[in-house]
């Protein structure tokens, strides 16, 4: 039986960059019928990955509560305010790395990547010898990125205030672009702007 692949869901950013005087943590901004975060974890959860964990911080009791409406586990990260992508992406590692062959890092606020997109990633893993595997579309690298087990301690490794592409950017041989025909990949939500434009309906709702 192989080792499981693991999605890691990064969900404890405070996104500042939404705006002053915005008060709503923009993964619980309505997407849909869901949010943004219930979302990405639906197509996660639709997608061929073993387990998922979600890595909590900002907000971290309505986060949870979404995952575990999901009936997903979560796992609190303390240190989200001072580096929280890398810090986040840290404390799931010492959560599974014992027990999986490889993570796929997640962005929460990528509702767009469809449960397709992310099988890709996986075959090319499972078909490859490759230890990193990236999306791209039309020459830009996007996300969710996949790490084999053999660079956890490198990414372990990786001091405050460094972030994970800086280990991408150490092992450009060991890793395995995927051209995906959308570019979801690219589409986080930082800004309204963004939200507006993205979101199901593309109608002014942002509060």
């Amino acid at each position: 039986m192989r080792a499981p692949i693991v999605a890691i869901v990064l969900a404890a950013g405070q996104g500042w960059r939404m705006g002053p005087g915005r008060q709503q943590l923009k993964l619980l901004l309505p997407w849909g019928d869901t949010t943004i975060l219930g979302q990405t974890l639906r197509h996660v959860q639709r997608s061929s990955l073993d387990h998922i964990l979600v890595v909590t911080g900002h907000e971290a009791a309505a986060v949870a509560a979404i995952a575990a409406a999901h009936q997903l586990p979560t796992i609190h990260n303390p240190h989200y305010a001072t580096g929280e992508m890398l810090s986040s992406l840290q404390a799931g590692l010492r959560q599974v790395a014992d027990s999986c062959a490889a993570v796929l890092v997640v962005l929460a606020d990528q509702p767009l990547v469809t449960p397709a997109i992310i099988d890709q990633l996986l075959a090319a893993y499972r078909q490859g010898p490759a230890g990193i595997v990236a999306p791209i579309y039309q020459g830009r690298r996007g996300n969710p990125v996949l790490f084999d087990r053999r660079h956890f301690a490198g990414l372990l490794a990786l001091p405050a205030g460094a972030a994970p592409r800086d280990l991408l950017q150490k092992h450009p041989a060991d890793m395995q672009l995927v051209a995906v025909d959308s570019d979801a990949i690219l589409a986080d939500i930082d800004r309204p702007e963004d939200y507006e434009r993205l979101r199901p309906g593309h109608t002014p709702a942002y509060e």
